[in-house]
């Protein structure tokens, strides 16, 4: 136990830009939580053309030193692993997106008595599956050499698979909030809409977008549905679907302040496993919104069904609520939920969840 700040050594995919990064909004909320109670970060990130070429974040924040190192051959990661060596915590996050499995061996050369080694998965259901599929898949030999696995959802399911691998301890910690930037503000007349649905397009997400919100917009041709995210251009909608291409992280709460309903739909992997609140759930909570999600177990513990949230087992459920739902309905709804976020999922909640996952106090807490 100590009561001085760690020194966290954080390899992920992007820090400063939320291109085609799902993990952007969790990586930010987390560590900015980490560096109020006192803690040192620097994060490490590889230089993708296209994603240092659209930051939303053109200067590194306050809370973090950024590294982005060369994509060009491994020199740069050499660099920054040396950097890191001697940290109190050093991170492997899933999904860098550039020699993750060499990054996934090569950090745990880094373990010593005063440094942990964590690896951080951000999609664990679908690491536990492709390992399942693949008995030669490299990770499988890597897993009981970390000191910890933590995952960004996934509940007991995945902390079962997790040990069944071999991981000497796997602790979920939840996407969460931080109230200074996910909070309700004036609608904007561009994101005026009945419904409301913001997700970057991917394979494991596209059919359930299918049948869980474009359905509902084939019900309802009288109603008004937006759409935001990257990659949704080429994707055939229907008429009443005004596609608005992607949103800047600092447009996310006037749309969602400015939508009647917004609606969250899980990827494939987390709504089998469940217990996954996806990010833009609990954000879209903090804001206020009046939140219609897809059915996926474990939703309670973060909001209440029928009380904070609206829970659709499909497009036609997902067009009654839209259509049912009174003005008064959904005012109590998104009040109901935004109190909730703010009592029991914010960031710095999670922060201390860390903290004591790494068996760190801060003196005087």
């Amino acid at each position: 136990m100590s009561s001085h700040g760690l020194r966290f050594a954080f390899f992920g995919a992007s820090l400063v830009s939320a291109w085609w990064n799902g993990a952007a909004m969790y990586y930010r909320g987390l560590l900015r939580a980490l560096h109020a109670r006192g803690h040192r970060i620097t994060f490490y990130e590889p230089a993708l053309p296209e994603r240092q070429r659209h930051r939303d974040l053109p200067v590194a924040p306050e809370w973090a030193d950024v590294v982005v190192y060369s994509v060009e051959g491994t020199d740069g990661l050499e660099r920054c692993l040396e950097e890191a060596r001697g940290a109190d915590v050093v991170v492997k996050a899933s999904g860098v997106g550039l020699f993750d499995d060499w990054l996934n061996t090569r950090v745990l050369e880094l373990k010593s008595g005063g440094t942990q080694v964590i690896y951080w998965d951000l999609d664990a259901p679908g690491t536990l599956e492709r390992m399942a599929e693949n008995p030669e898949d490299p990770f499988r030999a890597l897993v009981s050499r970390y000191d910890r696995v933590f995952t960004q959802g996934g509940g007991d399911p995945v902390v079962l698979a997790y040990r069944d691998f071999g991981a000497r301890e796997c602790i979920p910690v939840y996407s969460a909030v931080d109230p200074d930037v996910h909070h309700p503000v004036r609608p904007e007349a561009r994101f005026d809409c009945d419904l409301a649905f913001l997700e970057d397009r991917l394979p494991d997400l596209e059919r359930r977008v299918e049948s869980f919100f474009l359905r509902a917009a084939d019900l309802l041709p009288d109603k008004h549905f937006l759409l935001g995210g990257q990659g949704w251009g080429d994707r055939p909608r229907p008429s009443n679907v005004k596609y608005v291409g992607p949103v800047a992280p600092r447009d996310h709460n006037a749309l969602r302040g400015s939508a009647r309903t917004v609606l969250d739909i899980s990827r494939d992997g987390m709504a089998r496993f469940g217990f996954s609140p996806a990010p833009r759930l609990l954000e879209a909570a903090s804001t206020g919104a009046c939140l219609i999600t897809d059915a996926w177990e474990g939703i309670e513990l973060f909001l209440e069904p029928g009380r904070e949230c609206l829970v659709a087992q499909d497009g036609l459920e997902v067009a009654e609520a839209v259509l049912c739902l009174t003005d008064e309905g959904v005012r109590d709804l998104g009040q109901a939920a935004r109190r909730r976020v703010l009592a029991e999922h914010t960031y710095t909640h999670r922060a201390l969840q860390v903290e004591q996952a790494l068996g760190h106090t801060v003196g005087g807490v």
